[in-house]
């Protein structure tokens, strides 16, 4: 933990280990990504993968994220997810259960092809398991034209809140319902592609990400 990460609103719900902030990170890929470009500060989304302690970012070799980043500038970013919609008897003790994690650092360019294309395995998996291995190899053109990205995850901390609405001990005389409405994310139906040649099986990893409980 340092001056940065340290939570200061509502320090309870700080979390500091790895385990934590991995775990959170593991449940999602997409992050918001935060950097000072020409003197004024920019938030992009950008999809990430996650192995040991660093996270991958990828993009076109243009990208004024990418661009500017791989120059060793400061940088943030957060990955939040949403748990819940506390209601409470009140608007202004309304809440969310959600947990966070916020990292800060610099990135770093990967330059060696092989680590590059590993990186790039890792991004594809957190997005969808098993689907790396059920397309075709990436051209070398292709990793060319793609810049990677890897930023340490020593310092980050995560953020969480759970549980009901706290409210005002005259309040729970009210007769106003409150509680927790969760949130929970679904799958829908594949849908092929309509350039299709020909009609294809479900691929393994699309069967088990539909099949799986989020």
């Amino acid at each position: 933990m340092t001056e940065k990460t340290k939570v200061k609103r509502i320090p309870k719900r700080g979390h500091y280990d790895f385990e934590t902030i991995a775990q959170i990170l593991d449940a999602a890929f997409i992050c918001q990504v935060a950097f000072v470009h020409e003197g004024y500060p920019v938030v992009i989304p950008t999809i990430y993968g996650r192995k040991d302690q660093y996270l991958y970012l990828h993009g076109a070799t243009t990208s004024r994220m990418l661009v500017d980043l791989q120059k060793g500038i400061d940088l943030s970013l957060n990955v939040t997810l949403v748990d819940g919609i506390v209601l409470a008897r009140s608007g202004f003790h309304h809440s969310l259960n959600y947990r966070s994690v916020v990292v800060f650092g610099k990135a770093t360019l990967v330059e060696d092809p092989t680590e590059k294309e590993a990186a790039l395995e890792i991004i594809s998996e957190q997005i969808i398991e098993g689907r790396w291995a059920e397309v075709r190899p990436t051209k070398a053109k292709e990793l060319k034209a793609t810049t990677v990205l890897k930023i340490s995850l020593e310092e980050a901390s995560a953020k969480i809140r759970t549980g009901g609405p706290v409210d005002e001990k005259e309040d729970y005389d009210l007769d106003i319902w409150a509680g927790v409405l969760p949130i929970k994310k679904v799958y829908g139906d594949p849908i092929p592609d309509e350039n299709r040649k020909k009609e294809e099986s479900l691929p393994a990893s699309v069967k088990q990400l539909i099949q799986k409980p989020t």
